[in-house]
C-alpha cells in the first residue's frame, strides 16, 4: 500500500467513524424521532442535510464532467438549472405546505387530501424512485471505494451499504440528519481544495470563480484551433426547446424526490422548512457554482496538451 492510499484509507476511516459516532449521540426511542427527527432540526442544519442528500454521486463525482464532457459549456447548464431549480419548486409549492400537514410520508400527504387510491399510487411511486435512486447512488459508492481504496466495485457497494445501515438504524432520521450535516462539510471541502488549487496553478488566481473569467478566452481559442464548437455561446449543442423541456424535467424530478421531500418533515414548523429549502439553495450553490469552473479549468488543461500534440 503506497502512501496516498494509506492516506486515503486513514482519512475514511476517520469520517466514517464521526458518521457513527454521531449516529450513536443521537440515537433515539420514539417513533417521531426516528421518522422526522422529533421535527426539531433547526433551518440551517436541515438545509445542510438536504444539500448533502442531493451532493451525490450524480452532483459530486459527474457534474464538472458533464459539463466539460460536450463541445460546448452550455450543454451541461442544463443540469446546473435543472437540479437547482427543483428546490425552488420545493421552497414555493410542496415544503410548507407538507410540514403543516403534519404526517410522516408523502403517501399521507396524498391520501388524506385526496383518496386511498391516490396513496397507493404515491406509494408505489415512491418505491419505484427510491430503488432507481439507491441503485445509482450505490453504483457510485463502488466506483469511489474501487477507486480510493482499491478494492473490488462489489465490495465497495457493500462496505457504504454496511455504513448507512449502522447509522440509520442507530440513529434513525435524528442520527441520519446530523450524520449528513458532517457529510456536506465534507464533501464541500473535498470538492472545494481542488478547485482552488487547480485555479491558482492554471490562471495564478487562487479563486476559481474569478480564475475561471480568466481562462475562458483561451479555452475558446483551443476549441476554435481543434474544430469544436463555442464554448461560451448558448443553444450550440441543445436547441432552446430541447433546453427548456431538460430543465423542466430535472426540475419536477428533483421536487419529487423522496428522501429530499422528506427533509421538510424534519423542520421546526412551516416557517423553518420554508428557511430550510433557502439554505439548501445556498448551500447547493457553493457546489454549483464552482463545477463550472473545474469542467473548464479540466477542459483547457485536457486541450492544451491535445493542442501540443498535434502542433
Amino acid at each position: 500500500m503506497n502512501d496516498i492510499q494509506l492516506w486515503t484509507l486513514i482519512f475514511v476511516v476517520i469520517t466514517f467513524s464521526i458518521y457513527i459516532y454521531v449516529a450513536w449521540a443521537s440515537r433515539v426511542k420514539d417513533t417521531s424521532g426516528f421518522y422526522v427527527a422529533g421535527g426539531g432540526v433547526p433551518a440551517p442544519a436541515n438545509g445542510a442535510a438536504v444539500a448533502a442528500d442531493w451532493m451525490s454521486a450524480a452532483s459530486f463525482i459527474s457534474m464538472a464532467g458533464i459539463i466539460a464532457l460536450g463541445n460546448n459549456g452550455y450543454g451541461g447548464s442544463v443540469f446546473l438549472m435543472g437540479w437547482t431549480g427543483g428546490y425552488v419548486l420545493l421552497a414555493m409549492l410542496l415544503a410548507p405546505y407538507l410540514r403543516k400537514f403534519g404526517k410522516y410520508t408523502v403517501p399521507d400527504f396524498v391520501g388524506d387530501r385526496y383518496s386511498e387510491t391516490a396513496r397507493m399510487i404515491a406509494v408505489v411511486c415512491a418505491i419505484v424512485v427510491s430503488f432507481v435512486y439507491v441503485a445509482g447512488q450505490m453504483s457510485g459508492v463502488g466506483v469511489v471505494f474501487s477507486r480510493f481504496l482499491n478494492v473490488d466495485t462489489t465490495l465497495g457497494v457493500i462496505i457504504g451499504m454496511a455504513i448507512v445501515f449502522c447509522y440509520a438504524v442507530l440513529g434513525g432520521m435524528k442520527g441520519i440528519t446530523w450524520t449528513q450535516v458532517c457529510q456536506y462539510t465534507v464533501l464541500i471541502i473535498a470538492f472545494m481544495i481542488p478547485a482552488f488549487a487547480v485555479s491558482q496553478r492554471l490562471t495564478g488566481i487562487p479563486v476559481p470563480h474569478i480564475g475561471f473569467g480568466a481562462i475562458l478566452s483561451e479555452l475558446e481559442a483551443l476549441q476554435a484551433e481543434l474544430g469544436f464548437e463555442s464554448y461560451i455561446e448558448a443553444f450550440t449543442e441543445y436547441n432552446m426547446l430541447t433546453v427548456v423541456l431538460i430543465t423542466a424535467s430535472l426540475m419536477f424530478g428533483t421536487a419529487g424526490l423522496p428522501h429530499v421531500i422528506v427533509r421538510f418533515y424534519t423542520a421546526k414548523n412551516v416557517r423553518a422548512a420554508r428557511y430550510s429549502a433557502l439554505w439548501a439553495l445556498f448551500f447547493i450553490a457553493l457546489l454549483y457554482t464552482t463545477a463550472p469552473t473545474v469542467a473548464a479549468f479540466a477542459k483547457f488543461n485536457i486541450l492544451s496538451d491535445l493542442s501540443g500534440g498535434f502542433g
